[in-house]
Protein backbone atom coordinates (compact mmCIF):
# COMPACT_ATOMS: atom_id res chain seq x y z
CA UNK A 1 0.00 0.00 0.00
CA UNK A 2 2.62 2.37 0.96
CA UNK A 3 4.36 1.92 -2.22
CA UNK A 4 1.13 2.64 -3.95
CA UNK A 5 0.43 5.68 -2.27
CA UNK A 6 4.51 6.77 -3.28
CA UNK A 7 3.82 6.42 -6.66
CA UNK A 8 0.69 8.11 -6.51
CA UNK A 9 2.47 11.29 -5.30
CA UNK A 10 5.18 10.66 -7.94
CA UNK A 11 2.38 10.63 -10.41
CA UNK A 12 0.58 14.00 -9.02
CA UNK A 13 4.27 15.85 -8.53
CA UNK A 14 5.08 15.09 -12.32
CA UNK A 15 1.53 16.12 -13.08
CA UNK A 16 1.80 19.53 -11.83
CA UNK A 17 5.50 20.02 -12.71
CA UNK A 18 4.44 19.10 -15.94
CA UNK A 19 1.83 21.75 -15.76
CA UNK A 20 3.71 24.38 -14.43
CA UNK A 21 6.35 23.85 -17.36
CA UNK A 22 2.94 24.48 -19.88
CA UNK A 23 2.01 27.12 -18.07
CA UNK A 24 5.67 28.95 -17.51
CA UNK A 25 5.83 28.62 -21.52
CA UNK A 26 2.89 31.08 -22.00
CA UNK A 27 5.05 34.14 -20.38
CA UNK A 28 8.03 35.23 -22.57
CA UNK A 29 10.18 38.08 -20.53
CA UNK A 30 12.02 40.71 -22.61
CA UNK A 31 15.63 41.35 -22.22
CA UNK A 32 16.40 42.86 -18.81
CA UNK A 33 17.77 46.44 -18.44
CA UNK A 34 19.35 48.67 -15.78
CA UNK A 35 17.24 51.05 -13.97
CA UNK A 36 18.70 52.99 -11.32
CA UNK A 37 20.21 50.46 -8.76
CA UNK A 38 17.70 47.57 -9.89
CA UNK A 39 16.40 46.13 -12.65
CA UNK A 40 13.21 46.53 -15.15
CA UNK A 41 12.20 44.52 -18.30
CA UNK A 42 9.22 43.38 -20.04
CA UNK A 43 6.69 40.24 -20.27
CA UNK A 44 3.89 39.10 -21.91
CA UNK A 45 1.69 36.15 -21.13
CA UNK A 46 0.33 34.46 -24.17
CA UNK A 47 -3.09 32.70 -24.90
CA UNK A 48 -2.73 29.42 -26.68
CA UNK A 49 -3.49 30.81 -30.03
CA UNK A 50 -0.86 33.47 -29.65
CA UNK A 51 -2.90 35.99 -28.63
CA UNK A 52 -1.33 38.35 -25.67
CA UNK A 53 -3.17 37.80 -22.76
CA UNK A 54 -1.07 40.25 -20.49
CA UNK A 55 1.33 42.76 -21.33
CA UNK A 56 3.45 44.14 -18.79
CA UNK A 57 6.86 46.55 -17.63
CA UNK A 58 8.34 44.81 -14.16
CA UNK A 59 10.20 47.39 -11.70
CA UNK A 60 12.31 45.24 -8.92
CA UNK A 61 11.85 47.00 -5.73
CA UNK A 62 15.87 47.79 -6.01
CA UNK A 63 14.90 50.04 -8.99
CA UNK A 64 11.86 51.71 -7.14
CA UNK A 65 13.84 52.03 -4.03
CA UNK A 66 17.10 53.72 -5.97
CA UNK A 67 15.03 56.31 -7.57
CA UNK A 68 16.40 59.78 -6.94
CA UNK A 69 12.79 61.69 -5.58
CA UNK A 70 12.82 65.45 -5.45
CA UNK A 71 16.38 65.78 -6.75
CA UNK A 72 18.28 68.45 -9.28
CA UNK A 73 20.88 66.37 -9.78
CA UNK A 74 21.73 66.00 -13.57
CA UNK A 75 20.54 62.30 -13.07
CA UNK A 76 17.25 63.21 -11.62
CA UNK A 77 15.66 61.40 -14.79
CA UNK A 78 15.61 58.36 -16.69
CA UNK A 79 15.09 57.78 -20.58
CA UNK A 80 15.59 53.97 -20.55
CA UNK A 81 14.23 51.70 -23.51
CA UNK A 82 12.61 48.33 -22.30
CA UNK A 83 12.55 46.15 -25.08
CA UNK A 84 9.57 43.87 -25.53
CA UNK A 85 9.61 39.89 -26.67
CA UNK A 86 9.79 39.43 -30.18
CA UNK A 87 6.86 37.37 -29.79
CA UNK A 88 4.19 39.71 -28.00
CA UNK A 89 1.42 39.26 -30.10
CA UNK A 90 0.67 43.05 -29.80
CA UNK A 91 0.98 46.35 -32.12
CA UNK A 92 3.77 47.44 -30.05
CA UNK A 93 7.20 48.27 -30.85
CA UNK A 94 8.84 48.84 -27.50
CA UNK A 95 8.65 50.47 -24.03
CA UNK A 96 10.48 53.53 -23.34
CA UNK A 97 10.59 53.90 -19.47
CA UNK A 98 10.63 57.69 -17.97
CA UNK A 99 11.22 58.90 -14.71
CA UNK A 100 10.20 62.07 -13.45
CA UNK A 101 12.08 63.13 -10.26
CA UNK A 102 10.70 66.52 -10.08
CA UNK A 103 7.62 65.49 -12.27
CA UNK A 104 7.20 67.94 -15.20
CA UNK A 105 5.02 70.85 -16.73
CA UNK A 106 1.52 71.08 -16.16
CA UNK A 107 1.34 72.20 -11.79
CA UNK A 108 -0.77 68.73 -11.57
CA UNK A 109 1.80 66.56 -12.40
CA UNK A 110 4.99 68.19 -10.45
CA UNK A 111 4.91 65.14 -8.45
CA UNK A 112 8.07 62.42 -8.84
CA UNK A 113 6.71 59.93 -11.33
CA UNK A 114 7.11 57.05 -13.95
CA UNK A 115 5.74 58.11 -17.31
CA UNK A 116 5.25 54.48 -19.43
CA UNK A 117 5.50 54.79 -23.11
CA UNK A 118 4.04 52.20 -24.93
CA UNK A 119 5.34 53.06 -28.33
CA UNK A 120 3.92 51.66 -31.83
CA UNK A 121 7.30 53.07 -33.69
CA UNK A 122 10.36 52.42 -33.85
CA UNK A 123 12.68 54.23 -31.19
CA UNK A 124 14.27 55.60 -34.45
CA UNK A 125 11.32 57.10 -35.35
CA UNK A 126 10.68 58.31 -31.98
CA UNK A 127 13.77 59.91 -32.10
CA UNK A 128 13.04 61.47 -35.14
CA UNK A 129 9.82 63.22 -33.63
CA UNK A 130 11.30 67.14 -33.41
CA UNK A 131 8.90 68.50 -36.42
CA UNK A 132 6.89 71.21 -35.07
CA UNK A 133 4.04 71.52 -38.03
CA UNK A 134 4.09 67.37 -37.72
CA UNK A 135 3.91 67.52 -33.76
CA UNK A 136 0.68 69.96 -34.64
CA UNK A 137 -1.20 67.33 -37.27
CA UNK A 138 -3.59 65.33 -35.39
CA UNK A 139 -5.72 62.80 -36.44
CA UNK A 140 -8.92 62.40 -36.83
CA UNK A 141 -10.76 62.70 -33.46
CA UNK A 142 -12.26 58.48 -34.03
CA UNK A 143 -8.94 57.84 -33.53
CA UNK A 144 -8.63 58.93 -29.97
CA UNK A 145 -11.18 58.14 -26.86
CA UNK A 146 -13.86 60.79 -26.76
CA UNK A 147 -13.35 64.07 -25.28
CA UNK A 148 -9.40 63.70 -25.19
CA UNK A 149 -7.97 66.94 -24.67
CA UNK A 150 -4.26 67.92 -25.96
CA UNK A 151 -3.98 71.47 -23.56
CA UNK A 152 0.04 71.45 -24.12
CA UNK A 153 2.22 71.90 -27.44
CA UNK A 154 3.76 68.10 -27.97
CA UNK A 155 7.06 67.14 -26.53
CA UNK A 156 10.10 66.61 -28.97
CA UNK A 157 10.73 62.69 -29.52
CA UNK A 158 7.99 62.29 -27.83
CA UNK A 159 4.62 63.46 -29.62
CA UNK A 160 1.38 65.13 -28.94
CA UNK A 161 0.05 64.30 -25.58
CA UNK A 162 -3.82 63.78 -24.85
CA UNK A 163 -5.14 63.64 -21.58
CA UNK A 164 -8.58 62.59 -20.14
CA UNK A 165 -10.64 65.47 -19.21
CA UNK A 166 -12.08 63.57 -16.65
CA UNK A 167 -9.21 62.25 -14.80
CA UNK A 168 -9.59 63.02 -11.44
CA UNK A 169 -6.63 65.41 -10.92
CA UNK A 170 -8.19 67.66 -14.08
CA UNK A 171 -11.90 68.08 -13.05
CA UNK A 172 -11.85 66.94 -9.51
CA UNK A 173 -9.30 68.86 -8.18
CA UNK A 174 -7.76 65.76 -6.67
CA UNK A 175 -3.73 65.16 -6.46
CA UNK A 176 -2.15 63.13 -9.23
CA UNK A 177 -1.95 59.68 -8.56
CA UNK A 178 -2.53 57.81 -11.71
CA UNK A 179 -3.72 58.62 -15.41
CA UNK A 180 -3.70 57.16 -18.86
CA UNK A 181 -2.45 59.26 -22.12
CA UNK A 182 -2.68 58.83 -26.15
CA UNK A 183 -0.15 60.44 -27.82
CA UNK A 184 0.49 61.30 -31.37
CA UNK A 185 3.11 62.37 -34.00
CA UNK A 186 2.09 63.17 -37.81
CA UNK A 187 -1.56 62.55 -37.78
CA UNK A 188 -1.10 59.08 -36.36
CA UNK A 189 -1.45 57.27 -32.80
CA UNK A 190 1.54 56.81 -31.39
CA UNK A 191 1.77 55.64 -28.27
CA UNK A 192 -0.57 54.80 -25.49
CA UNK A 193 0.92 55.87 -22.01
CA UNK A 194 0.18 54.93 -18.27
CA UNK A 195 1.46 58.03 -16.48
CA UNK A 196 2.08 56.65 -12.49
CA UNK A 197 3.22 58.33 -9.14
CA UNK A 198 5.73 56.80 -7.17
CA UNK A 199 3.71 57.18 -4.06
CA UNK A 200 0.86 55.51 -5.63
CA UNK A 201 3.35 52.73 -6.42
CA UNK A 202 4.93 52.75 -2.96
CA UNK A 203 0.92 52.46 -1.67
CA UNK A 204 -0.95 50.14 -4.25
CA UNK A 205 -0.91 46.29 -4.07
CA UNK A 206 -3.44 45.82 -6.74
CA UNK A 207 -5.21 48.16 -8.40
CA UNK A 208 -7.31 48.30 -11.84
CA UNK A 209 -9.03 50.53 -14.00
CA UNK A 210 -10.47 50.75 -17.86
CA UNK A 211 -8.51 52.32 -20.85
CA UNK A 212 -10.54 54.77 -22.50
CA UNK A 213 -11.23 53.42 -25.89
CA UNK A 214 -10.93 55.23 -29.54
CA UNK A 215 -13.70 54.24 -32.53
CA UNK A 216 -10.85 53.91 -35.24
CA UNK A 217 -7.44 52.07 -34.83
CA UNK A 218 -4.64 52.67 -36.93
CA UNK A 219 -2.98 49.10 -37.12
CA UNK A 220 -4.77 45.96 -36.84
CA UNK A 221 -4.10 43.87 -33.91
CA UNK A 222 -4.97 43.18 -30.07
CA UNK A 223 -5.17 46.15 -28.16
CA UNK A 224 -5.56 46.19 -24.04
CA UNK A 225 -8.81 47.37 -22.63
CA UNK A 226 -7.37 47.41 -18.94
CA UNK A 227 -4.72 48.48 -16.99
CA UNK A 228 -3.47 47.04 -13.34
CA UNK A 229 -0.72 47.99 -11.17
CA UNK A 230 0.44 44.80 -9.17
CA UNK A 231 2.92 44.50 -6.55
CA UNK A 232 3.95 41.40 -5.11
CA UNK A 233 7.39 39.31 -4.23
CA UNK A 234 9.90 42.25 -4.29
CA UNK A 235 8.47 43.72 -7.46
CA UNK A 236 6.09 45.94 -9.51
CA UNK A 237 3.87 44.96 -12.03
CA UNK A 238 2.02 47.84 -14.60
CA UNK A 239 0.36 45.20 -16.81
CA UNK A 240 -1.85 45.96 -19.79
CA UNK A 241 -4.69 43.26 -20.12
CA UNK A 242 -7.96 42.18 -21.04
CA UNK A 243 -6.38 42.81 -24.78
CA UNK A 244 -9.76 43.34 -28.19
CA UNK A 245 -8.59 42.56 -31.52
CA UNK A 246 -9.04 45.38 -33.23
CA UNK A 247 -9.03 46.19 -37.17
CA UNK A 248 -7.55 48.98 -38.70
CA UNK A 249 -10.07 51.46 -40.48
Amino acid sequence: MKKVFLSCLAVAALAMSCKKDKEDDSVKRGEVVQLFSGKAWTWVQLKADGAPDKLAITINDAALNSAPVNSQHPDHSSHVVVPLHPQHGSPFNHVMLDWNSVGHEGPMYMLPHFDFHYYFVTPQEVDATTDEAKMNKFPDAAYLPAGHIAPAPGVPKMGMHWLDPTSPELGGGKTFTQTFIYGTYDSKVTFMEPMITKAFIDTTTNFSRAIPQPVKYGRTGYYPTKMRVKRHDGVTDIILEDFVQRTAS
